[in-house]
């Protein structure tokens, strides 16, 4: 096996690719893989001054809790993506902004949605094939276990 570690992948003595887990590539995928930060860069990418209140980010992301909203925010803001800011004023006011580094993550993530958009059907295809797969037909009773093997 040839192993290049300033690489995130070699080729094994079969010829097939193998990925390491501690690439630096494969650690900024890590950020893309959790739904809400993804959605999270993306909501500010395109908020006025890419900044944004709390309560603003929880009403245009719907779905998202105020807990999960706040455990978000302080991990972007740990990786150095978001920069919260503090307001010197009564009641206290707070919002979060994009820094350089987040709009370098935001940027392919616009991408991706902007690839949903034009991709739609493709999208729909997949949600129809889980859909399918994960539904239980009416008919089986609950208790017929469909996860069984019918050898």
């Amino acid at each position: 096996m040839t192993i290049r570690r300033d690489t995130d992948a070699s080729l094994g003595a079969d010829g097939k690719l193998v990925f390491y887990a501690d690439s630096r590539r494969v650690a900024w995928m890590d950020l893309f893989s959790l739904k809400w930060s993804s959605m999270v860069l993306h909501a500010l990418y395109h908020w006025p001054g890419q900044r944004a209140r709390t309560g603003e980010l929880q009403r245009s992301l719907q779905g998202i809790s105020k807990k999960m909203l706040f455990q978000t925010l302080k991990e972007l803001e740990q990786r150095g993506l978001i920069a919260r800011h503090v307001y010197d004023v009564v009641p206290p006011k707070v919002d979060y902004r994009l820094t350089p580094l987040g709009l370098t993550f935001a940027a392919p993530i616009e991408q991706m949605y902007l690839w949903g958009l034009e991709n739609q059907a493709a999208l729909d295809a997949m949600d129809a094939n889980l859909k399918a797969a994960t539904d239980v037909p009416s008919d089986v009773p609950p208790s017929h276990d469909l996860s069984a093997s019918e050898d």
